[in-house]
């Protein structure tokens, strides 16, 4: 694996760290992972701090009301699966893809509370300080969070956020949040208990009842995140981790075993083989509960002409962090509330927006159902090279395994160095279309092919924003995409 050096272009150049390295969503959730690594925190202290900084400042795309899954690697004790993602309301009769009875149990905070029991070495309340500091002091609304929250105006007004203070502000102007502060403060004191149950418990159950929603008090002391093994595969020379079930990381892990069983590169025809295998394997999106199993299934495809099978949907928001240390720890993660604020369900007391995840659901082995955990579109990898580990992660929603795949697919199997294929334009497959990158230059190439093409602008949302941090030779590095508001720092 090579690093690129370039400052002068879009390939943003590899950055290394003596103590740790970091890359995410957003420069203030870097600058609060750096915090914590300078303070002798280990890459999940960088993790939490980055994550709940993300919570603070981009409310529409993740916050305190979604979930959190994470990859953990450790030198000698392997890859750990941290699914900080709840279930459906135990007393779910209806559902629907927004408002009070598409809400799931917001798992992030417990999903703290695991890693940092886990692998963190400083104590909880030092870990939300930097975002608990912004929600506080206020930060400046950038205009893409004002440009989202006029657009959903009408949806938080009906979930009750007719007076949150972001609705009357302007790109530009400050977003104070205090009750999001003191409720950061009692979670870094009391764990995630200061969210499950009391007041916040009590709270949020009352926002979600009070417009016709299941969500109960019950539902919410009775989560527990899901500490599992990941699923695992071989890829060219590395092994490649994906979040287990219930999530589509397997889905990932289908087109690199599919890619892997084609044999040797194939020139001008991998884009083509990559977008045939990302949609055959999501014809598999309602199983993805059986996990590993699904790899024993084959993906047929032709090698020359694109079937146009389509598969993978829209919805773009989620913010991600991956970070590694000097100790060879490096972990990978997604935070996210779904669509844009979520449900748009608003808890005044916690000055929050509660998740959507429900609409996650869909039907066969996918059916909504009371606490059933619906398939997740959450899927942050690992790449494993001998000792060595590499975080990535990027939004996208469906839009994630196919750029992981991209990614993958130029490092591994292509030979590009990883800040370049970052850096790569790229496609994606959306309602039977093929979203390309106006830069891509194999776009002929793939309409010859079949493919029916929609090209966009260079770093349009949809084509994701990848964060990737990791271990190798010199020390820990972080790379950033230059898409979004992506950033990478060092310490």
């Amino acid at each position: 694996m090579h690093l690129a050096d370039s400052f002068s272009s879009y390939v943003r150049p590899a950055l290394r760290g003596r103590l740790g390295a970091v890359a995410a969503a957003h420069p203030l959730a870097v600058a609060a992972g750096q915090e914590m690594l300078t303070r002798g925190g280990s890459a999940v202290d960088a993790l939490i701090a980055a994550q709940a900084v993300l919570c603070v400042v981009a409310p529409d795309a993740c916050g305190l009301g979604g979930d959190m899954l994470a990859l953990v690697r450790t030198p000698g004790a392997g890859v750990t699966a941290v699914n900080g993602a709840g279930a459906a309301p135990a007393g779910l009769s209806t559902w629907s893809d927004t408002g009070a009875n598409s809400i799931t149990v917001p798992g992030i905070v417990d999903g703290w509370q695991q890693l940092a029991s886990r692998w963190g070495k400083l104590p909880l309340a030092a870990l939300l300080e930097p975002a608990r500091r912004i929600a506080e002091g206020g930060f400046v609304v950038p205009p893409g969070l004002a440009a989202a929250a006029l657009a959903q105006r009408d949806r938080l007004e009906k979930g009750g956020a007719g007076r949150w203070a972001l609705l009357g502000l302007k790109a530009g102007e400050r977003f104070f949040q205090p009750e999001l502060a003191t409720l950061l403060a009692a979670i870094g004191r009391n764990g995630a208990d200061a969210f499950y149950a009391g007041e916040t418990a009590a709270a949020i159950a009352a926002a979600v009842g009070a417009l016709g929603g299941a969500l109960s008090r019950d539902d919410l002391a009775a989560h527990r995140s899901v500490v599992a093994p990941p699923v695992t595969i071989a890829f060219r020379d590395v092994r490649v981790a994906v979040q287990p079930p219930m999530t589509q990381g397997i889905l990932l892990a289908m087109a690199l075993a599919g890619r892997e069983a084609l044999g040797e590169p194939a020139g001008d025809r991998e884009d083509h083989l990559a977008i045939e295998l990302t949609e055959a394997a999501f014809a598999y999106r309602e199983r993805a509960g059986e996990g590993a199993a699904l790899l024993a299934e084959p993906l047929p495809i032709d090698p020359e002409r694109a079937a146009r099978r389509g598969g993978p949907r829209a919805y773009l928001h989620t913010a991600g962090v991956a970070v590694s240390d000097a100790e060879g720890m490096v972990a990978s993660s997604l935070v996210s509330v779904f669509d844009d604020f979520g449900s748009c369900v608003f808890v005044p007391a916690c000055g929050i927006v509660l998740n959507n995840r429900a609409g996650g659901f869909t039907g066969g082995a996918n059916a909504p159902g009371p606490s059933r955990r619906p398939v997740h579109t959450l899927a942050p990898a690992m790449v494993l090279s001998g000792g060595d580990a590499i975080a990535l992660a990027t939004p996208g929603a469906d839009g994630q395994v196919q750029t992981l795949l991209q990614v993958i697919g130029k490092v591994f199997g292509g030979g590009l160095d990883l800040a370049a294929a970052i850096a790569a334009p790229r496609w994606r497959s959306e309602g039977g279309d093929i979203l390309i990158e106006a830069a891509h230059p194999m776009a002929a190439d793939l309409a010859a092919r079949g493919h029916r093409l929609r090209t966009l602008r260079d770093g349009e949302m949809r084509f994701g924003a990848v964060v990737c941090a990791g271990t190798g030779g010199e020390g820990p590095f972080a790379i950033a995409d230059w898409r979004r508001e992506t950033w990478a720092g060092v310490a």
